[in-house]
Parts: C-alpha cells; structure tokens; sequence
C-alpha cells in the first residue's frame, strides 16, 4: 500500500491505571522524511513509539504507518520497520561483521547475501576498518553506529531512533547524526525521539513538542522559533565593576517596566529579550555610556528550540 506519509497519526489517545499517557495525539510525517519527537522523560515519547512499532495497542484513535493500520495490521507494519531503541542490541563478544551477519541469517538472508550486506553495512557506517575486532574494543559511537546499522540489515522503510546519542560524547554524537542524514539521503523514513534540542535542531525536517501526553506544537525548526518573537541582546563585559554597574542599570530600566534580562555571574553577561534588537542596544547602550559604562562586546541571539520548549511547556504549566 503506497501513500505519501509514513507515519500518519490522529487523536490517539492511551492510559495507564486511569493516568494519561497520550491524549489525543495528532501528526504525521513525509516519506523519507526525518521527524524528531521533543519532550522531557514521562512525556509519553515510548509510549507513542510503542504503539506505532506495534508492541502497544492504544485506546482509542487511529494511527498508520506505511499506510497500515498499527491495530489491525500489524504484521504489515512490522515488515516495514526497524527500531533503534536506547539499549544497545549488538553483542559485545562477537565482531561488528559477525554481529551484522547474525542479524542477516536471522532475516534470513542466506550466508552469501547475509555476509554482503554486512559488507555493504560496514561501509556504510566506516566500521570496515574494525570490521573482525570484538565489540567490546570499540568506542560508544562506534556501537551505536553498529546498532544503526544492525537496524537497517533488511533496508526497512520506517526506522525508529529511540534517543539514539543518549550519554555519547560530543565527537561520537556528531558521527550518529552524519549516519542519520545518510540514511534520509538513501529514502529511509527516520522518527527520532530525543530529549536534545540541538539534534533536532540539526537533523529534523519537521519537529513535535510532547508534554504531558499532548502535542504542543508541530513544524520546521524555524516554524518552531517563529512561535517565540523574542530573541537576546547580550552584553559581555570584562571588569566586574563594570558588569556590577551595568547590572544597576539595567534592573532599573526593568523596574520601570522596560527590558527583561537574565544574568551569569560567571561569565560577565547580561541578556536582555527583545523583539527589536536595534532597538534595545540603542537604548541600553546609551544608559551605559552616560554613566561612563562600557560593554566589551554586544552579541544579538536569535530564539532557540530550547527558547520554544521552555515557552510551550510553560504556557502548559499556567494552564493547571
């Protein structure tokens, strides 16, 4: 069954023990496409990956994946996808090829084209060079990139990346989302669940922020941040004598009902919102200078996905 959409999602809805987990659920995501779900742990994320990967019937709404109905179809669903979940599938005392080949005999694939693929996979993923080691030499990276690629030994439609850079460093985390781009290149449809803002803000072609079981806001990164007008005006400052002054200043322009900032100590800034940054350094700069005040550096900041995130789950919080 063909369709334009590869996850298709309307008002679904799951409880556990009276307490809602989902409730009312609407989205959809493109073929090909890499969509990234937001949200805090308790969200309800696993629930909705569950239920879409067929291991958790929901309670009433309807959701399709591939065209097929999760409930009623679900060992069509099945034959379309692969999940990544945060636990690591491969095992550690086998090598990446035998890890990759097993995977293949188990879809059975034969031993000819199982050991192919698993070939083809280690290209794929730059582990050929540590193709015949043992697992347990390689690095965190290195083995998520082997479960990726475990993931994908059947060329699923649909794979599913259950917060899949979770407490890898910086230089590994980099690698999953080259790999991650290389699979929506090759047509792979990739929902992505994580609890980082930048991921998303790098890899997604459409995101979702959950909270507490409901869909606060769906679009383009950019989308996203157009739903918070404010960016920052940030002023550095090298001398704490001065960033004290500034900070005098600036706390009673905000008494009289001007610019909002937050501060760190730290690092000497201040930050102050603002729809119209001309606007505020004009305004800012000009106070500090007649109190012979000086700014080492003025930087403008745009809104940030953790800039969204914090303004729709806030809203939600006023609303309780």
């Amino acid at each position: 069954m063909k369709t334009e959409l590869a996850i298709d999602v309307s008002r679904l809805r799951k409880s556990f023990s009276g307490k809602t987990a989902l409730d009312g659920i609407d989205l959809s995501v493109p073929m090909g496409s890499v969509f990234a779900l937001l949200g805090p742990n308790g969200a309800g994320k696993s629930t909705l990956v569950a239920i879409l990967t067929t291991l958790l019937r929901a309670d009433g709404g309807t959701a399709t994946v591939g065209g097929f109905d999760v409930g009623r179809q679900a060992a069509a669903v099945r034959n379309l996808l692969s999940v990544t979940s945060q636990a690591s599938a491969v095992d550690e005392f086998l090598t990446g090829r035998e890890n990759l080949t097993m995977i293949g005999r188990l879809h059975l694939l034969g031993g000819a084209k199982a050991s192919s693929r698993a070939d083809e996979l280690l290209r794929d993923f730059d582990l050929h060079g540590a193709a015949d080691r043992k697992v347990s030499t390689y690095s965190g990276g290195m083995v998520r990139r082997l479960d990726l690629a475990m993931s994908l030994v059947r060329r699923p439609e649909v794979l599913f990346l259950d917060e899949p850079t979770t407490g890898l460093d910086p230089r590994s985390r980099l690698a999953v989302w080259n790999a991650v781009r290389g699979l929506s290149q090759r047509g792979v449809t990739v929902f992505l669940t994580t609890q980082y803002l930048e991921e998303a803000d790098q890899l997604a072609d459409s995101i979702a922020v959950l909270n507490d079981g409901r869909i606060m806001a769906q679009g383009t990164a950019d989308e996203l941040k157009r739903l918070v007008p404010a960016g920052h005006v940030e002023f550095g400052f090298q001398d704490p004598d001065e960033f004290g002054k500034a900070l005098s200043l600036i706390r009673i322009e905000d008494g009289d009902g001007g610019h909002a900032f937050t501060r760190d100590d730290e690092l000497l800034t201040l930050r102050v919102a603002t729809t119209d940054s001309a606007a505020v350094i004009t305004t800012v700069v000009s106070s500090l200078n007649a109190d012979e005040c000086n700014a080492s550096s003025i930087a403008i900041t745009k809104p940030t996905l953790d800039d969204v995130f914090l303004a729709l789950t806030a809203k939600q919080e006023a609303k309780r």
